[in-house]
């Protein structure tokens, strides 16, 4: 009976018992259809008082806190507490999730307001700085943030009459917020002498900028604008909670337990004391209110609902009643009637109807009580305390029976037993005592074995035995009634036990998780009949098991809903229900049973959708009964995408070697070379772990990707062309419906997604910031305007993306196991569907979030791990491929059937016009009509089929194929060997490319006279490529091992190969056969050389730190070198091959003699002089420049010089290839350096004739052929040719000036004048009302602490008026520049000095000031566009980062008005120093002063930030959109020219490149300006560039 599956039955939440009064406020409303919202412990309800029925809303995972109603009444936002606190917008109708809003709060949400037309949604946080958030909700994109207040804000709400302006309060403030661009911006109420300044709790807005505000002494205080003009005193007699507003006027609640209506001028209506009424008591305390029409809600802090209808209103109709504050723990269910007891920490105990669903009785206690029990018989009810006694009441009519005490401490539980004779009380002293009930409870014995306190207890049916646990997990058993302990087992084991609520015991291991305290468990629950039972434990959840359950970590169903611990969990008397209790949410739930024949007939009530999945039958355990995973799929999900060092890590690190830089950057360097290399062709295709990732584009070429490069393939031509924005693995590939852009996705610390153009091979948009380590799957929508992706961190995250634009649509964890695949719904683009280790998910989108429902198997089965999927003819229809060759169709989420497709797994699938076509591990290509229901046509890949136009060979027949695609009147396919060929309908298959199957690649030589190349890899193969035209694999051979190196002889007959195990081959050139082989070594075989001339000797280094000399002819040993310290890393022969340099792993350089192998000494400066027929070393002091300045982390892995001894190739372990010019004296050389491969580049080669450098790049499998260009054959086309790691100061002039400017330190003005003290009250915060056309100056200082305020009140003098500013001496040019513009054709001037902008008019010579700004402005740009005439934006110094008040901002403003049309907040810390509008004048430009001189781009109008990236790290002084272009521009700094292209939200930039003009040297550059096709810069020396 070992089952571990989940059990078929399932529970359903019927009724939710509570109300959250406590802690919370304003959260009880009257939705559109006359039903009542409302919240408690996670749970969202929707009760309707006319049917007497609730609904559940269960996308939340912890306690709800706050809750606002969209000004339509049907849909509800209500956001929780947790780490990661979201907020969820639902329909009240449907109970089903509109929107999720996620990743800006931490710790919870406190309030929620919806604005008048219901757009936009507000939130605050709970965190310390009680952030303060708008919403655009719908689309789940987070407009505006700011730091709302140092202490709780307890009320915040749209101002309905004015646009754009809230109003916040809190401890001791009230704030009145306006919204412009992306920043909120505060004003703090004045209170004046009006009223004291104290705690506001709730806040309500009218018409005419007033505001009414509920304080903590029972106080309204009404506002006007910003002031405090008057006070209603004493409208409550305490604390005012709740205040809501409706058509007729205002409602108010207090803490004095009244209910106060009020009219539209805040007049009283009347007074409702709920004290008074019949349901009433002392201390009651109203919460929340809602006035509609003639209906009032009432929530008390109590947890009970009310409902006041007007014209009755000394009759208030209880609603919903639930337990008070305090932890609630007891339990009971009636023996025969459907009945619950619950008992709590509020000392109440409370009798429910499980039926009527309502509370029939309540009693008071003196005590809390902690446990309770029914007699057999019905009659009494026993209660244990708190304080160690125990009461029995009548369950009639509650009176009491009994009260004994005769233990210290809690009693935690107690039970009848089944013959009605005995009560069993457990206490926390560690004992049980047991007292007869028919001796008036009497104490007739005691158990005493225990060492712990007492946690559970049952009888056993005939009333002999009883079985307790403790504390420490221990499972005793005692005789009863004497309460002696039992030792024998044989004895328990025949005992029949009447009730299982034991947590240990053979009967439930199943039910602990793999790794949990033994106290996790709160309680437990069997039903013999069903077989099931039910758990309550810490982490808020109730589980469905199997009973018995003896396998530890067995299967369930889990339901959420409570939110944190769950205490008690019981079956009702006749199995109907289950009831569970909350601890600190002290609510009762209750659930229906759903036994499994009932089930069949709601297969079609769909899966409960939620956030966290509800009704899974996931369990905590990794031992499943899923059959074991093929082993290609095993493989591919133990592969790790994780580096030591990402690219992205490099500029930290080029940081922390500073002191280096300095040493370095004073000595003068060689150049880097003039020649350069470009990428020619590339071998190879990623397939052993990636899928789907091959297509046909537009124009009939073949797109797919290897290492870091899009490769873009003509077959025609059998040419390549190459996307190289990529600087890591691509993981993914997915082609836009129209088949002219791809996605390509990889390997990164922020992993990006760059979007590119396949004719043009340019980036479109680069997608980045929400995937961490890689992204493993893209995929188009089928109007291309969307993007999904999958990332590969440990949650599998799930990002659907704008890709034009580059912003995240929504984003949802996936899964903790691998996600292969995700798929958008062609039909809907809101729907998408992810399959991956068993797991099948439909997902919809819900804002910023993603809802996800598991595929629904029923009777069919259990989850396979899915490989592929594709949707078919109809919205609904969905297929997926599985591990074990199925393909399962799938109708909305429900499994219809499966079709047996392959042998193995199905890992690539195409949905055509008519049908699909499916591929699989068998390699078997199959086309089928569309239901599945018969196979049209299979096609094998086998060698024999091959055509004869092939570029290569197949390795093996039925490769595993890993990708198909469609057209041209082919099959395309991609096999896990890395071969892509070409299927005709009529069956001939042609290969077009092929590379290396999974292993590193480290074995490369060229030929001594023919453009041919070898390589031998970890893949077992030896390989023979063609490096002509024709570019083709011309044979291969396998071998019994892995292969690391390769040799060529002088005349190029003969092919030496070292392999992994010691040993090594000669084989024959042109056949691969073998000519000889030898084992003296254990340990690989890293370097295998011929000497030059006749090849007469071969050296054989090996990781054993030897090198063996053989003499070739007579195939004998002659000479061993031995003294290096660790293994060999390469060898080169001396011209006349009697000397041999080798390099170690330990760094160092030795010389032998050949044949005998005797070790030399040479001086570094012979070393140089002796004619070395190779050089391939990467030690000593010819080439000391290669090594880069972080050589600690990364290791130069291979180098080759050309033949005439010029320009020296490495390849290094970041996946960079470098020319070096020769020889590559002194520290940091400079050099030119190239990204295709992704991580370490093994080996590299120049050809005989130096045509062509050929690299292999370890795990990415690929063989590169670069072409070698000499100087002046300059192609401007693809040159990531970064000059140098770092930039030396001999590069170019200073000026004073210029260097002044550079360093000076913007401190913040703002924060450094309150160091004088103050008194009386600033002009501007004086009692007056401002005149219209008055805008009252901005003060520098921040807002006076309130003591102040408050000063010099008794001195009645003149009251002073306003100053205003007439005229402004001064201009600043020390530091800025291009900062003063003509307007309307010359008549204005505008320019800044200070924090003022000025416009001054040239023919009256008058003045006016934009004033907005509080500290130093920086910069000033003017709209250059007709649309926007006048526009000027202005950037200022600021101090911190956080977006409050005192971070910098740019203001946009129109200069003949002065009105602020955009306030853009920005993370430029320190201050803003350069701005410039795009060509269409909607794009705005910004450049920090950070350390990392930040580039953002904004979209002004909107307040949105485009993208943003790190600049320089040294000052930019300007930086200048094209005047015809919103994607490209320039910026100019010290010694540097950067040219940007904006693409979607990333920044991409070049370096300005000075190489074709002699003698030309990087200067600091001040100014650009741009002509027809070319941009000028002017330096410091006053040169002039272009």
């Amino acid at each position: 009976m070992a089952d571990r599956s989940a059990p078929s039955c399932h529970l359903r939440l019927e009724w939710v018992y509570g109300y959250r009064g406590h802690q919370c406020r304003n959260n009880l409303y009257y939705t559109a259809a006359k039903e009542i919202v409302y919240f408690v412990a996670g749970v969202g309800v929707v009760y309707s008082p006319r049917e007497h029925r609730q609904k559940f809303y269960l996308g939340h995972q912890d306690d709800i806190i706050s809750l606002a109603l969209h000004p339509e009444r049907v849909l509800v936002a209500t956001g929780q507490v947790g780490k990661e606190p979201y907020i969820c917008v639902w329909d009240s109708y449907t109970v089903q999730t509109v929107s999720v809003l996620k990743d800006v709060h931490t710790h919870g949400i406190a309030c929620l307001a919806f604005d008048l037309d219901g757009q936009r949604l507000v939130s605050v946080g709970l965190d310390s700085k009680n952030t303060v958030c708008v919403w655009d909700w719908r689309k789940g994109k987070l407009l505006s943030v700011a730091p709302g207040h140092t202490d709780r804000i307890f009320d915040i709400s749209w101002d309905l009459y004015q646009p754009n302006k809230l109003v916040s309060c809190g401890v001791k403030h009230i704030k009145f917020w306006s919204l412009c661009g992306n920043s909120l911006t505060p004003k703090r109420g004045v209170f004046g002498k009006t009223g004291d300044l104290q705690t506001i709790l709730c806040l309500a807005c009218a018409r005419d900028e007033v505001t009414y505000s509920g304080a903590l002494n029972g106080d309204i205080y009404v506002w006007k604008g910003i002031n405090l003009v008057r006070t209603i005193q004493g409208a409550h007699a305490a604390g005012i909670f709740s205040m809501n507003a409706c058509e007729e006027g205002f409602a108010t609640g207090g803490r004095d337990g009244c209910v106060r209506l009020w009219d539209l001028n805040f007049k009283p209506i009347t007074v409702i004391d709920l004290r008074e009424t019949d349901q009433g008591y002392k201390g009651l305390s109203v919460r929340s209110v809602c006035w509609r029409g003639d209906h009032i809600l009432v929530g008390t802090q109590d947890s009970e609902i009310f409902e006041i209808v007007v014209h009755e209103r000394n009759k208030p109709f209880l609603i919903m009643q639930g337990h008070c504050e305090g932890e609630l723990w007891a339990l009971a269910v009636h023996p025969t009637k459907p009945l619950a007891m619950t008992g709590s920490d509020d000392r109440s105990v409370r009798i429910w109807s499980l039926i009527d669903h309502a509370l029939i009785a309540r009693c008071n206690m003196e005590e809390p009580i902690r446990c309770a029990a029914v007699s057999t018989d019905g009659i009494h009810l026993a209660l244990g305390m708190k304080d160690g006694s125990f009461t029995v009441l009548r369950v009639r009519d509650m009176t009491e029976v009994v009260h004994i005490k005769d233990r210290k401490e809690a009693i935690h539980e107690l039970k009848y037993s089944p013959d009605g004779n005995f009560l069993a009380v457990g206490s926390n002293d560690s004992s049980v005592d047991i007292y007869g009930v028919v001796q008036r409870y009497k104490k007739v014995g005691e158990c005493i074995g225990s060492l712990s306190f007492i946690t559970h207890m049952d009888w056993s049916s005939d009333s002999k035995y009883l079985q307790t646990n403790d504390g420490n997990g221990k499972r005793l058993f005692y005789r009863m009634p004497s309460g002696k302990e039992v030792t024998n087992k044989e004895e328990v084991k025949v005992v029949q036990w009447a009730s299982w609520t034991c947590v240990s015991g053979l009967e439930v291991n199943g039910i602990w998780p793999k790794y949990s305290d033994i106290n996790d468990i709160n309680s437990v629950d069997a039903n013999f009949i069903g077989q099931v039972m039910v758990t309550a434990d810490d982490y808020g959840i109730v589980k469905l098991f199997r009973y018995p359950c003896l396998r530890k970590g067995a299967k369930f169903k889990k339901y959420l809903g409570h939110s944190a611990h769950v205490t008690n969990v019981r079956w009702s008397h006749d199995h109907q229900w289950v009831v569970s209790i909350g601890g600190a949410d002290h609510s009762v739930f209750q659930w229906k049973f759903v036994p499994d024949r009932k089930l069949k007939d709601s297969l079609h009530i769909a899966p409960q959708e939620s956030l966290v999945d509800s009704n899974s039958d996931e369990s905590d355990s990794d031992q499943s009964d899923v059959p074991e995973l093929d082993s290609e799929i095993e493989q591919e999900t133990q592969i790790t995408y994780r580096r030591q060092v990402y690219k992205e890590d490099l500029p930290q690190l080029k940081e922390q070697c500073k002191e280096k830089r300095k040493s370095a950057a004073s000595k003068r360097r060689e150049r880097a070379p003039g020649n350069s290399i470009r990428l020619h062709f590339v071998h190879g295709y990623r397939g052993y772990d990636c899928r789907s990732n091959l297509f046909y584009t537009q124009t009939g070429e073949i797109v797919y990707h290897i290492a870091a490069v899009g490769v873009v393939y003509n077959r025609q031509q059998n040419t390549q062309r190459f996307y190289l924005g990529h600087d890591d693995d691509i993981l993914c590939l997915a082609i836009h419906p129209l088949k002219d852009y791809v996605a390509t996705g990889q390997v990164g610390r922020d992993s990006s997604i760059h979007i590119w153009d396949t004719e043009t091979i340019k980036p479109l948009s680069v997608l980045k910031g929400y995937h961490q380590y890689g992204v493993c799957a893209v995929d188009f929508s089928a109007d291309g305007k969307r993007l999904a992706s999958v990332g590969i961190d440990d949650n599998h995250t799930i990002v659907l993306w704008d890709w034009k634009k580059g912003e995240k649509l929504s984003a949802v964890r996936g899964s903790k196991d691998k996600i292969f695949v995700v798929k958008i719904n062609p039909y809907m683009p809101d729907k998408l569907i992810t399959v991956g280790i068993k797991h099948m998910k439909f997902w919809r989108r819900a804002g910023g979030g993603l809802i996800g429902r598991k595929g629904c198997i029923g009777a069919l089965g259990r989850t396979d791990t899915m490989m592929c999927a594709v949707y078919g003819w109809t919205e609904e229809m969905a297929f997926s491929g599985t591990s074990t060759g199925d393909v399962c169709i799938w109708r909305d989420v429900f499994l219809m059937k499966t079709v047996k497709a392959h042998d193995g797994p199905v890992f690539s699938m195409h949905a055509l016009e008519k049908g699909f076509v499916t591929g699989g591990k068998d390699g078997v290509v199959a086309l089928w009509d569309d239901t599945f229901e018969r196979c049209l046509k299979t096609y094998a890949i086998k060698r024999a089929a091959l055509a004869p136009g092939s570029k290569g060979l197949l390795l093996e027949d039925n490769p595993s194929i890993r990708a198909i695609s469609l057209g041209h009147g082919h099959i395309l396919v991609g096999t896990k060997n890395g071969e892509i060929l070409e299927v005709d309908k009529s069956g001939p298959i042609t290969l077009l490319v092929q590379g290396h199957m999974e292993g590193e690649v480290w074995g490369l030589a060229t030929h001594p006279h023919l453009p041919i190349c070898a390589t031998v890899s970890d893949d077992k193969t030896l390989r023979i490529w063609d490096l002509s035209p024709s570019h083709c694999m011309l044979a291969v051979r396998k071998l019994k091992k892995g292969g690391r190196c390769c040799c060529f002889s002088p005349d190029g007959k003969a092919l030496a190969v070292g392999l992994n195990d010691g040993s090594f081959l000669i084989v024959n050139a042109d056949t691969l056969e073998d000519l000889v082989s030898f084992q003296h070594r254990k340990d690989v075989i890293s370097e295998i050389r011929f000497s030059p001339g006749a090849g007469k000797y071969l050296a054989v280094a090996s990781c054993d730190n030897f090198v063996d000399i053989y003499n070739v002819m007579s195939s004998k040993r002659v000479g061993i070198c031995k003294g290096a310290s660790s293994y060999i890393t390469h060898m080169d022969w001396d011209i006349r091959g009697k000397l041999l340099q080798v390099n170690t792993g330990a760094k160092e350089q030795l010389f032998f003699e050949a044949p005998r192998g005797k070790k030399q000494t040479i001086p570094s400066l012979e070393v140089e002089k002796i004619g070395w027929a190779s050089w391939t070393s990467v030690l000593g002091s010819c080439c000391e420049g290669i090594w880069p300045i972080i050589g600690e982390v990364t290791d130069v892995t291979a180098s080759c010089l050309t033949s005439d001894s010029k320009v020296l190739a490495t390849g290094d372990d970041f996946g960079f290839v470098k020319l070096f010019r020769y020889p590559a004296k002194g520290k940091f050389g400079k050099f030119k350096r190239y990204v295709a491969h992704s991580t370490h580049v093994t080996n590299v080669r120049w050809t005989y004739d130096d045509s062509l450098l050929v690299t292999v790049g370890g795990a990415d499998t690929s063989l590169m052929l670069w072409t070698y260009e000499m100087e002046g054959h300059r192609d401007s086309r693809q040159c990531d040719s970064e000059e140098s790691d770092l930039d030396s100061e001999e590069d170019g002039g200073y000026d004073s000036d210029v260097t002044r400017e550079n360093e000076i330190n913007y401190t913040i003005k703002a924060l450094s004048t309150n160091i004088r003290p103050m008194f009386g009250i600033k002009p501007h915060l004086q009692q007056k009302e401002p005149t219209l056309d008055e805008r009252p100056p901005v003060s520098r200082a921040l807002p006076q602490p309130e003591k102040l305020q408050t000063n010099n009140v008794g001195k009645k003098k003149r009251p002073i008026e306003d100053l205003i500013l007439e005229l402004v001496f001064g201009y600043r040019g020390k530091d800025c520049r291009n900062n003063v513009h003509y307007l309307n054709d010359g008549a204005d001037v505008i320019y800044h000095t200070a924090s003022v902008g000025i416009l001054y008019n040239v023919a009256t010579g008058s003045q006016s000031f934009y004033q907005e700004h509080n500290d130093d402005i920086l910069c000033l740009t003017v709209n250059q566009h007709p649309k926007f005439t006048n526009i000027v934006a202005t950037g200022q110094v600021g101090d911190s980062a956080d977006m409050s008040a005192t971070a910098p901002s740019i203001h946009v403003w129109d200069a003949m008005n002065k009105q602020t049309l955009s306030v853009l907040r920005c993370y430029h810390s320190k201050g803003v120093c350069s701005v410039s509008f795009s060509a269409t004048g909607k794009l705005l430009l910004s450049i920090g002063l950070d350390p990392e001189h930040t580039i953002t781009i904004w979209k002004w109008q909107e307040g949105a930030k485009i993208a943003s990236r790190a600049g320089h790290n040294q000052r930019i002084f300007v930086a200048e959109f094209r005047p015809d272009s919103d994607t490209q521009f320039v910026s100019v700094g010290v010694k540097h020219v950067r040219f940007w292209t904006l693409a979607g939200r990333a920044l991409l930039s070049k370096k300005g490149l000075l190489s074709s003009i002699e003698d030309a040297r990087m200067q600091t550059m001040l100014s650009v300006a741009f002509g027809a096709v070319l941009s000028v810069e002017m330096f410091v020396f006053g040169k002039i560039m272009c």
